[in-house]
């Protein structure tokens, strides 16, 4: 037997289903987490300015979230965000632009390079750090800690049988 939700209106299901509440959460979180990079006086000036300016976007975390302290390749990198090669080659290039990583040679294969954090990108990975746990006690006074646990544990057994089924596919 089919599991059928109550929805006022036959279209309702388009707007509130779990996928697109999913989304809209992650997007107000990675926000938050911009705007208070944005506002750190740690963060250097002028990549405090580009998160003011909505020049970093979600996308360039990606680098953040994914990026190994001890470098990563490319095609490494694009695989753990999910993205394709080039355009994750694009966010690179752009975050090699602003200073926060560069490429160089892969001591283990001299054709293949390696992405690894600048001083000033491991300044904007301690601040990414401090900016997620700021956000993480915001959702939590707003959502209350109960829930907040209950959708924390949730999200984490939801995506690990996620990553579960990625790993053996």
């Amino acid at each position: 037997m089919a599991i059928q939700p109550a929805f006022s209106h036959p279209q309702d299901w388009r707007q509130t289903h779990l996928g697109r509440l999913l989304g809209h959460a992650m997007r107000r979180f990675d926000a938050r987490v911009l705007h208070l990079m944005a506002n750190n006086d740690d963060v250097p000036l002028a990549l405090s300015n580009l998160a003011a300016r909505a020049q970093v976007s979600a996308a360039h975390i990606h680098i953040t979230r994914h990026l190994s302290l001890q470098g990563s390749r490319l095609s490494e990198l694009a695989v753990s965000a999910g993205m394709t090669k080039q355009a994750m080659g694009d966010l690179v290039t752009q975050c090699e632009a602003w200073g926060l990583v560069q490429r160089t040679p892969d001591p283990q294969d001299a054709r293949a390079r390696r992405i690894v954090f600048t001083e000033t990108g491991l300044v904007w990975l301690s601040a990414f750090e401090r900016a997620v746990a700021q956000a993480e006690v915001e959702f939590r006074q707003e959502v209350g800690g109960d829930v907040a646990t209950v959708v924390s544990l949730g999200l984490e057994a939801y995506a690990g049988a996620y990553a579960d089924l990625e790993s053996t596919a």
